[in-house]
């Protein structure tokens, strides 16, 4: 009974710590640093060298959420694979993978062989255990993040071959990595044990493989069970986070009974099986985007457990000892990397440019790889303190230089597009009003807060500025071909007109006989002038029954037209252009899309197409969706 009280109180002890470890953490996100860097400080700070708010004795004991942690991260990076989106850039992707997962393995634990003398931990071990480490740290140099690539992407809207390259190569080679980590983990317990191999040896490997495949495949519709059954979603998540642990136990219990009855290390890695089976329910099941939901709400709580922990873990003593040892080692990772990105590109036909920059995508490191530290420290419980703690060190700093690195590489690159959001440079996000009242102002005062630069076209003298950010009042005195080229209204998206129905009839016809169709607006004040407006595409609004249908919307459905009109908070209504040839064919329920955005019509050579989940999408289709401001963002990155 003690024994549970004491576990009791660490768990609780932990939580605190975590709830603390979340909030500090998040102060080095202002100093331009990865979140995770800030949780790996505050588990050092925590644990038994400095403040010993986690104990050395507690951490054995807190292992349980190491592996629900691990269980989970290797859901997520299974469900980043998503081969539907990567067919496009699949010759790249395909050479790109090769060099980074052959090339750099291959050279980087060839060069650590070489240098086994100057690492503390391994200098005394014979050659088979120098070969046994080498390969291990050859794996884990391998592992990339996709999670922070993804963020920066975001960040600078980052779009192109490069981009889709390096992203799609993120993503399968943490897929890819876990089948390398299995076969070397396995390699490294016949070397450190010197039983050599051996016809057996090939056989239990192959076995080892089969069972891990045949327990995904049992695993994949375990998760498909679990996400078709109709209850909330926080239950299935939990259910989620067990079955993952559950993973671990069944690895456990394979283990002891083929050493206690077989005499035998059949060892099945737990990080493959949870990989596989999500791949599985994010290709082939229709529970896809519930699935990416739970595990978008779930991985940030997931990952403050298990990087505070991870800090926790780290010996302060060695990082003091062995700080030299892995700096070399980060080096030489990056210059594998290098060779790597150089052989891969080349085979692929990429530029030169290309080619010499194509390894600064990958530098990042994060959940993954501290995974399969993890792993490795928890086996070889005489020296996987040290070596968790020195590859720890390189992770930090591959975690530290790798994100500026990937900025510069997609400056660089030519695919950096954040600047052109910001300032609005594409044109499609501008408007003009022609008319200054208190419409006008409110309707571009509107704009202006999502984003849109607009410009108030009036004959009206003497106006004050009316001092609202990305609005902007001209003079114009005459409706003429020479205002509309002085208003830039080719590079316009919209025009508004709500002027008299003479005024905006003329500025309609100019703009058509011009510039080709925009999007006009027509405020309507005669409903006799209805069709002159219609035959000119207009879109035509009536004050006089708009306010009417509007209020009979609000009376019947309150909720689709609040949602409609961008009442709710955080949530828009926006029409995005598909320009990504990746999704050209794709059908709507096959969209790797946020799972709060919702499509809600497809526009298609000006025919309008309620949009279905057999929809399949056409390069210049304009999209309307739903969502929030955040995922629409996203969105609108991948499909324009």
């Amino acid at each position: 009974m003690a024994n549970f009280w004491n576990i009791f109180i660490i768990i609780t002890g932990f939580i605190i710590i975590l709830v603390a470890s979340n909030q500090i953490a998040g102060l080095f996100q202002k100093i331009k640093l990865p979140l995770v860097t800030g949780l790996l400080v505050m588990g050092i700070f925590s644990g038994p060298y400095i403040l010993n708010l986690i104990p050395d004795n507690a951490i054995p004991k807190l292992q349980f959420i190491n592996n629900i942690a691990l269980a989970f991260i290797a859901f997520a990076a299974g469900a980043e694979l998503y081969i539907k989106e990567l067919r496009s850039s699949f010759n790249s992707i395909k050479w790109m993978t090769i060099g980074q997962l052959a090339v750099t393995f291959i050279l980087s634990s060839l060069v650590v062989f070489l240098l086994t003398d100057l690492i503390p931990f391994i200098n005394e071990m014979n050659t088979y255990g120098r070969v046994a480490v080498s390969i291990l740290i050859g794996t884990i140099f391998v592992a990339r993040s996709p999670a922070t690539a993804i963020a920066i992407i975001n960040e600078l809207r980052a779009k192109g071959p490069f981009t889709r390259t390096f992203l799609g190569v993120t993503v399968l080679i943490d897929f890819l990595v876990i089948f390398l980590f299995a076969l070397t983990f396995s390699m490294a317990n016949v070397l450190l044990t010197e039983s050599g191999f051996n016809i057996q040896y090939f056989i239990i490997l192959v076995a080892e493989f089969l069972v891990s495949f045949g327990i995904a495949y049992l695993l994949g519709k375990i998760l498909e069970l679990t996400l078709s059954l109709r209850i909330n979603t926080t239950p299935k998540a939990i259910m989620i986070l067990f079955t993952g642990y559950c993973v671990y136990l069944l690895s456990h219990l394979f283990r002891f009974f083929a050493e206690k009855y077989f005499h035998l290390n059949f060892y099945i890695e737990p990080l493959l099986i949870c990989i596989i089976a999500s791949f599985i329910v994010t290709n082939y099941t229709k529970f896809r985007r519930e699935f990416l939901k739970i595990i978008h709400d779930l991985i940030p709580l997931v990952y403050i457990a298990f990087f505070t922990l991870i800090g926790a873990s780290i010996s302060l003593e060695v990082v003091a000892t062995a700080w030299f040892v892995s700096l070399i080692l980060f080096l030489i990772r990056l210059i594998t990397m290098w060779f790597g990105a150089y052989f891969g590109g080349a085979l692929a036909g990429e530029s030169f440019r290309n080619c010499t920059i194509g390894w600064m995508p990958y530098v990042t490191q994060a959940g993954i790889s501290l995974g399969l530290v993890t792993v490795v420290a928890a086996e070889f419980s005489g020296w996987g303190t040290e070596f968790a703690t020195i590859m720890i060190t390189v992770i930090v700093l591959n975690q530290l230089i790798g994100p500026p690195l990937l900025k510069w590489s997609i400056g660089l690159a030519g695919e950096d597009h954040s600047m052109a959001h910001k300032n609005k440079l594409e044109g499609i996000t501008r408007a003009i009003i022609f008319g200054y009242e208190d419409q006008s102002v409110a309707l571009a005062r509107q704009l202006s807060e999502h984003d849109w630069k607009v410009k108030i076209a009036t004959s009206r003298t003497g106006i004050e500025d009316t001092q609202i950010p990305g609005v902007e009042i001209i003079y114009s005195p005459e409706i003429s071909l020479e205002e509309l080229k002085k208003l830039d209204a080719k590079n316009t998206k919209t025009i508004v007109t709500l002027r008299t129905d003479e005024e905006n009839l003329k500025i309609c016809e100019l703009v058509y006989q011009n510039y080709g169709i925009h999007d006009l607006v027509v405020r309507l004040n005669h409903r006799y002038n209805f069709s002159n407006f219609h035959e000119l595409g207009a879109i035509i609004v009536e004050p006089s029954t708009a306010m009417v249908s509007l209020l009979d919307h609000f009376v019947r459905s309150p909720m689709a037209t609040s949602l409609l009109l961008g009442m709710e908070e955080n949530q828009d209504t926006v029409d995005i252009v598909l320009r990504n040839r990746d999704l050209h064919g794709i059908a709507i329920r096959h969209l790797h899309l946020p799972s709060d955005i919702l499509i809600l019509s497809t526009q298609r050579r000006g025919h309008m197409i309620i949009s279905t989940g057999y929809t399949r999408l056409r390069l210049g289709d304009i999209l309307t969706i739903v969502g929030s401001v955040e995922s629409i963002e996203q969105v609108r990155l991948r499909f324009e």
